[in-house]
């Protein structure tokens, strides 16, 4: 990959991954409510999740879903009706959810590792970037192997990169958010930003 074509990579990588979303939302919320080792299985399944989403859109499912429009439709659906149950199970946490460090608690908002590489599938924003990724710097013709040997390594550590660093800064906040109901309203910010993201998705 020429040089060019590769700082490009880099620069859109950078934006796409560090810019909050879902994943980075996520991220922050669990371990802002449980814990870093809590959300370090989302933190891990996030980058191994997109990149089989990246391996699934070079490979043609990114054909399939841009050519029709009710398998994109449902994509879409079902991404956004799970970001909106994950969002109002969020705004419910209060105070109380820092005393909990088990990731077995009942109450704990646990988005593990399945869950989490299957978040990327209906996840409008992980689609975005994949599509332009694989279309972009994957799909040219006899290189697509030699291609994706580059591109998925950088998407990996990009993709984990951010996460941890927003789970980092939740877990992080964990003390200052325990005084009063700071808990209750930090989570009530990250549920309107899934609800706004499910919004988002629908009318895309």
């Amino acid at each position: 990959m020429p040089a060019t074509e590769l700082a490009a990579l880099l620069a859109y990588t950078t934006a796409m991954a560090f810019t909050p979303g879902p994943n980075t939302t996520l991220s922050a919320a669990m371990a802002a409510n449980h814990g870093l080792a809590h959300a370090m299985r989302f933190v891990v399944a996030v980058p191994f999740g997109w990149c089989l989403l990246l391996l699934a859109s070079a490979a043609g499912l990114g054909t399939l879903v841009t050519t029709l429009p009710a398998l994109g439709a449902t994509i879409r659906v079902v991404g956004a009706a799970y970001m909106l149950w994950l969002a109002w199970k969020l705004a419910q946490r209060s105070r109380a959810a820092i005393g909990e460090t088990s990731p077995s608690s009942r109450s704990a908002l646990d988005v593990g590792f399945a869950r989490g590489v299957a978040l990327q599938f209906v996840n409008g924003k992980a689609w975005i970037n994949a599509l332009t990724i694989a279309g972009t710097w994957v799909a040219v013709e006899g290189e697509v192997a030699v291609r994706l040997a580059v591109v998925l390594p950088i998407a990996a550590a990009y993709g984990f990169a951010s996460n941890f660093t927003y789970a980092v800064v939740g877990a992080g906040l964990r003390l200052w958010l325990s005084q009063g109901d700071r808990l209750l309203w930090f989570n009530r910010a990250m549920a309107c930003v899934l609800a706004m993201t499910a919004v988002w998705m629908l009318m895309a």
